[in-house]
């Protein structure tokens, strides 16, 4: 059960967030063995003043296209796994691989409520 925080500059279209969206859960599912329908995304955009990056850190050249995105994740993924799921996710028709920054969080299976006041994972 992934939670994806994706942010990005304001302006771009409806498609494309749509098609980075997509392109995050097909590597996903693909991936780490995340079902199909298990999809609980936001996007949050920015102006240029609330979306401050640099660059260039660790020599990497990113555009104002950058995409960072936050994904919270059970922590039972090997580290093959999350490095094909880098590879995977950048994969989005219009991104350009300097430009995708990805951060998972792991957290313990317990973690977690689907609602109804249960700790859905840990039973």
């Amino acid at each position: 059960m992934p939670i994806t925080r994706i942010a990005l500059r304001a302006g771009k279209p409806a498609e494309y967030r749509k098609a980075v969206s997509d392109s995050i859960q097909r590597a996903l599912v693909a991936t780490v063995n995340v079902p199909k329908d298990d999809i609980f995304m936001s996007i949050n955009e920015y102006d240029a003043s609330n979306f401050i990056y640099d660059n260039q850190y660790l020599g990497v050249e990113r555009t104002d296209d950058l995409v960072i995105v936050q994904i919270t994740v059970n922590n039972t993924r090997t580290l093959e796994q999350k490095k094909t799921l880098y590879k995977r996710m950048v994969e989005s028709p219009g991104l350009r691989r300097e430009d995708v920054l990805i951060n998972l969080v792991d957290v313990l299976k317990e973690n977690w409520s689907f609602g109804n006041e249960v700790a859905h994972y840990a039973l």
